[in-house]
């Protein structure tokens, strides 16, 4: 089996503002599993920039895809990528980060052949919700986790889609049947066309730890590893106030319990202890590594066209990964 990445050769290429296509980052993602935007890797026609860029899906409101992407220019912490550069008004929507290597979380499950070792879940559980905890301490709501937001690096993960709920639809707006959002990850109450609020997002990042650790989103109790049996199913509560709180969450992963700790607390960061060497398996690592050198390797012509012109969506390019 070969999984998606981005490989060195180029069969076409796209121009999207200043810059060319090299690859998509999601080819290869289940069908079953949504992506809140269309999502690349591209190159600067000088070549000196490489970026991970994404536009918004054909049914999403540009406008309010750019008011996302420009809110999450003021996201902080170590495990969130937000955008730095945006398009020009008039131009077609799209924003872009710096290119870091990295699988989305269902890409890490293909390559792995399956769900994820229980050490590696659990990391990602404890830098996710560290992160989460920093932006709802700047009264920020992500309102997009879902396993297709988490892109998974060697050093550790990285939370994307920021605002990808509100983008969908107006609040007040059903988005059951949003595309593009995961309905498996949405809670419940932003699906009836609630405002997001912050334990919607302890719904989202709880249902995205039951996929690392199963496939699934929505599992059985008795499928999830015994360290999340009890921790998943609170998460996903259809009742808010039933779902821990983020240092809830971090206390239990770390085996570390902090009755007292009040609401909206961060403790100190956890996550680099759990993100020491061996947090992800050999196979992944391997994997990354070699769409770094794929991309670092690809020809990407100089366009012939100017850049900024109205394109469409680029063509998949080849992809790379080791076989397994």
């Amino acid at each position: 089996m070969r999984a998606p990445g981005a490989g060195p050769s180029v069969r076409s290429s796209r121009q999207i503002g200043p810059y060319t296509v090299v690859t998509r980052l999601d080819t290869g993602i289940p069908k079953q599993t949504p992506v809140p935007e269309h999502r690349f890797i591209a190159r600067s026609a000088d070549g000196d920039r490489t970026v991970l860029l994404s536009r918004p899906l054909a049914t999403v409101d540009a406008q309010r895809f750019m008011v996302e992407a420009d809110a999450s220019r003021y996201l902080l912490g170590s495990w969130v990528l937000p955008a730095v550069e945006l398009s020009a008004p008039g131009e077609p929507a799209w924003h872009a980060r710096p290119y870091l290597p990295a699988l989305p979380l269902p890409i890490a499950l293909a390559v792995y052949g399956g769900p994820l070792p229980e050490r590696t879940v659990r990391a990602l559980g404890v830098a996710l919700a560290e992160n989460l905890a920093i932006m709802h301490g700047q009264n920020l709501v992500h309102a997009g986790v879902c396993p297709s937001a988490v892109l998974v690096a060697v050093d550790g993960p990285r939370l994307t889609c920021f605002g990808a709920v509100r983008a969908a639809a107006p609040d007040g707006a059903a988005r059951q049947e949003a595309p593009g959002l995961d309905p498996g990850s949405l809670p419940p109450e932003q699906a009836a066309g609630g405002q997001p609020r912050p334990l919607g997002d302890v719904y989202a990042l709880g249902a995205t730890l039951a996929y690392a650790a199963t496939g699934y989103t929505m599992p059985e109790r008795e499928e999830l590893p015994a360290a999340l049996r009890s921790l998943v199913p609170r998460c996903l509560s259809r009742d808010p106030v039933r779902r821990p709180q983020l240092s809830e969450l971090i206390a239990e992963l770390t085996d570390n319990s902090q009755p007292n700790a009040p609401v909206g607390f961060a403790p100190p960061s956890r996550a680099d202890a759990f993100l020491g060497p061996g947090w992800l398996p050999a196979r992944l690592v391997a994997a990354i590594v070699h769409q770094s050198a794929s991309v670092l390797a690809a020809e990407v012509p100089v366009p012939v066209h100017p850049a900024g012109s109205p394109a469409g969506v680029p063509s998949p390019i080849p992809v790379a990964h080791p076989s397994h």
